[in-house]
């Protein structure tokens, strides 16, 4: 009845001597493709197995013929899927299923790539580009190649050489006006990035020819423009490449320093993905020993000591996973930063030092205790490593509320810091204040400010007053004299270094994301519960290993993700 309803709205008569049949797109699952075949030829296709072949005509109906049926064969017929005006029928966005973008930033610029994804690329590239080496002239629509004289004579879409870059004149899909100068390059699917047909506009980047050239492009039927990471998602949902692999390319775009590249880089070509897919492999390797023991029990067909086996192998990859959920973040550190609290009394110098930190005045430098009175924080680059640090009112009783206030925040500050610096003055004899010394930690690291004002002979007498927590790790030097300035520099970049960026077998951090930490921390709860079970509960067992296998699953996406997805891809830019 709706093909029938659908067909009666379309104007195409259903007669007996006709079939009509309804496939949808592979990348859009609401967007649907009507044809009217004659018995004959139907008979000779595969309704599961049909290609399609892009075509337009001079109204500008986006017309699909199935690969083995020729289109002026007697008898057949097609139901053209054009939107008649009188019939008052407007494309939903579902039914838009090539979707296009502007994959560069936008702005006056030398060059401007529009992408272009889907069934109508074909169609896009007919209508829109002239290539220079056929010398094409600028003809109206109705004339242009790629287009038919009538609507009931389809003309074959014309498409460039598969990644073949060649010049040619952008031009408006409807009027064949000359938009812009440029470049074009078309991939045929599945060799393309989202295995599908897609084609890259080189174009200008001013203002008024992007303008130009996406108004065009919203115009050619079955286009719309592209939701945030979609040219992603679909090579995703297309198999080309795994979550891990998604979260890399984004984390590459994104990444502003040396380390956030390197660890987005391994994640991008795959290297995440292989380490989490050996940890997956183990386990499933545990699982068909003890499936085996449920299929066959011990005895004749099964070896001795099987279930044994699998309990060892279970400790020592428990083991590993523990190892890697004891990184201390590393990995989600060097993704968003790693914050450093500068903290110790007034006047030790803490804000010379974030000033020196970010070579230039951002923090303001007076004689007058108690200046800083809130946290300031900005972000730089140390040693190719992301740092937020943290400048924090200087620690003392005071009755001032509004120092009293910043005081409060400072320790606050401290308390949640990846890393405590305190800042100390060697010119004050009185050693460290009960203030400092209770935010002063083992893992804290110091700095022996103003080294300038004491005799050299004294700093060694100076540094042993301190009396600083035993295996503290200090430099001395002048912050205003830049005296023993790159020591300092050179070593807080070693301990970042050590402590976040470099693990013990000298890999990168696994875990980059949060969501990888919840599901390795869930898969080594489930091997807990194997290691529970004893072997008279080998189903259990079983299933307790099936459910750790599935976790670890979850983290490249070979298993069911879709509530992570939407907020996965919704932090991608709009043309990638």
């Amino acid at each position: 009845m709706l093909s029938l309803a659908l067909a009666a709205r379309r104007g195409t008569k259903r007669t007996s001597e006709t079939r009509q049949f309804l496939t949808r797109s592979s990348c859009l699952p609401t967007k649907t493709h009507w044809h009217t075949l004659a018995p004959s030829n139907y008979s000779r296709v595969s309704s599961s197995r049909l290609k399609y072949t892009s075509t337009i005509s001079a109204a500008g109906a986006d017309i699909t013929y199935p690969t083995g049926i020729s289109n002026n064969s007697a008898g057949s017929k097609i139901l053209r899927r054009k939107f008649h005006d009188d019939a008052g029928l407007v494309p939903s966005p579902a039914q838009r299923a090539t979707i296009y973008a502007l994959a560069t930033p936008p702005g006056k610029a030398a060059i401007a790539i529009i992408r272009v994804s889907g069934p109508a690329a074909r169609t896009v590239y007919s209508r829109m580009v002239r290539p220079a080496r056929r010398g094409l002239p600028n003809l109206p629509a109705s004339a242009s190649p790629g287009s038919g004289s009538d609507l009931g004579q389809p003309v074959l879409t014309r498409v460039g050489k598969h990644k073949m870059m060649e010049r040619c004149g952008v031009v408006d899909c409807d009027s064949g006006e000359l938009l812009d100068d440029g470049m074009c390059v078309f991939f045929e699917g599945p060799k393309s990035f989202t295995t599908e047909d897609t084609v890259e506009l080189y174009v200008h980047s001013g203002r008024a020819v992007l303008a130009a050239v996406l108004s065009s492009l919203s115009r050619v039927p079955g286009t719309r423009p592209a939701e945030r990471g979609e040219f992603t998602r679909r090579a995703f949902e297309a198999g080309r490449i795994d979550l891990t692999e998604v979260e890399g390319i984004r984390d590459l775009v994104e990444a502003e320093t040396e380390a956030q590249r390197r660890l987005a880089v391994h994640a991008a070509r795959g290297t995440t993905r292989a380490r989490f897919e050996e940890i997956r492999a183990e386990i499933i390797r545990c699982l068909a020993m003890v499936e085996a023991l449920i299929d066959f029990g011990e005895g004749e067909d099964i070896e001795e000591g099987v279930y044994q086996q699998a309990r060892d192998l279970t400790l020592n990859l428990r083991e590993k996973i523990n190892g890697h959920l004891s990184d201390n973040r590393r990995g989600e550190l060097v993704r968003s930063g790693i914050r450093i609290a500068i903290f110790g009394p007034p006047n030790a110098g803490k804000s010379s030092l974030l000033n020196f930190l970010v070579q230039r005045e951002a923090a303001i430098v007076t004689p007058l205790p108690g200046t800083t009175r809130d946290v300031l924080e900005l972000s730089l680059d140390v040693g190719g490593m992301p740092v937020i640090v943290c400048d924090t009112a200087g620690l003392r009783d005071t009755t001032d509320v509004v120092e009293k206030i910043g005081v409060e925040r400072a320790a606050k500050a401290v308390e949640e810091a990846d890393v405590s610096l305190c800042v100390l003055s060697l010119e004050d004899s009185a050693g460290v204040t009960e203030d400092v010394r209770r935010m002063l930690q083992p893992s804290s690291l110091v700095l022996l400010n103003k080294t300038d004002l004491v005799p050299e002979a004294a700093v060694v007498d100076r540094v042993q007053r301190l009396g600083l927590p035993a295996g503290t790790t200090w430099w001395a030097g002048s912050v205003k004299k830049d005296a023993g300035m790159k020591e300092f520099t050179n070593g807080l970049t070693k301990v970042l270094k050590e402590r976040f960026c470099e693990t013990e077998d000298g890999t990168e951090p696994l875990i980059t994301q949060e969501r990888h930490r919840v599901h390795l921390q869930r898969a080594s709860e489930y091997l807990d519960a194997f290691l529970e079970t004893d072997a008279h509960d080998v189903v259990l067992g079983a299933e307790e290993l099936r459910y750790a296998a599935v976790e670890i699953g979850m983290v490249s996406g070979m298993v069911g993700v879709e509530d992570v997805l939407d907020v996965v891809f919704g932090e991608f830019c709009i043309g990638k």
